[in-house]
């Protein structure tokens, strides 16, 4: 990524004539941040437009929006959902209660609950490796290096690469190359261009969330 601005707001942009539906964003996505069985931080919907007998299939990844004006921070009675200066709206797994609120609210689908389930039984060792968007101190608390149980977990636009100057998984492994992630604002960054293009859209604008991520049509 090219140097961000003082004051970075993340977004991403999705081209939709480019994504072929491979679903390699979200197995890199799954991969990266360990995430249990049933918990995907980013999903390819399929969706077919048009009148038959003139229709096509469209695909429509669905990450986290990160809104500008997120329902779920709203919704949360413990303050444990927040918005980052930075535009990235996080968890706090310490204050998390796990109410469920904050699914309820979202207008995406793009969070899920904890169960605790694991793919130990499937793969040797899958729970020796902590999941990367907790930090290191959490298995030094309980003293088993695991993402904490009973909690919502959600994209965080793979915050914990950011300092690192890397992208996000799912941008990075994009076949496609149908994603773009860079700092809306630097005016002079490709995300910011994209958001202003005239085929730039965002999902669900009429319920006021003001979503950091743009696809083009």
């Amino acid at each position: 990524m090219a140097d961000p601005s003082d004051n970075p707001k993340w977004a991403m942009i999705i081209d939709l004539q480019k994504c072929v539906g491979c679903d390699s964003c979200t197995v890199a996505c799954k991969v990266e941040n360990r995430t249990p069985p049933g918990v995907n931080y980013n999903v390819v919907v399929e969706e077919e437009v048009g009148t038959f007998p003139n229709v096509r299939r469209v695909n429509i990844p669905r990450p986290c929006m990160q809104c500008d004006v997120p329902p779920c921070v709203t919704v949360c009675p413990v303050n444990a959902t927040y918005k980052g200066d930075d535009g990235v709206v996080v968890i706090d797994a310490d204050r998390c209660i796990g109410c469920r609120y904050c699914i309820t609210a979202c207008p995406y689908g793009a969070r899920s609950f904890d169960f605790g389930e694991s793919y130990a039984d499937e793969m040797q060792g899958a729970d020796e490796v902590q999941a990367p968007e907790w930090g290191i101190d959490w298995g030094e608390r309980g003293g088993i290096w695991k993402a904490p149980v009973g909690t919502v977990r959600k994209c965080t636009f793979c915050a914990h690469r950011i300092p690192r100057g890397e992208e996000p998984a799912c941008v990075e492994t994009c076949i496609g190359d149908a994603r773009y992630f860079g700092d809306l604002n630097d005016p002079s960054s490709l995300v910011a261009k994209l958001s202003t293009d005239p085929r730039s859209f965002r999902l669900k604008e009429e319920v006021g969330t003001e979503p950091s991520v743009w696809y083009l049509r």
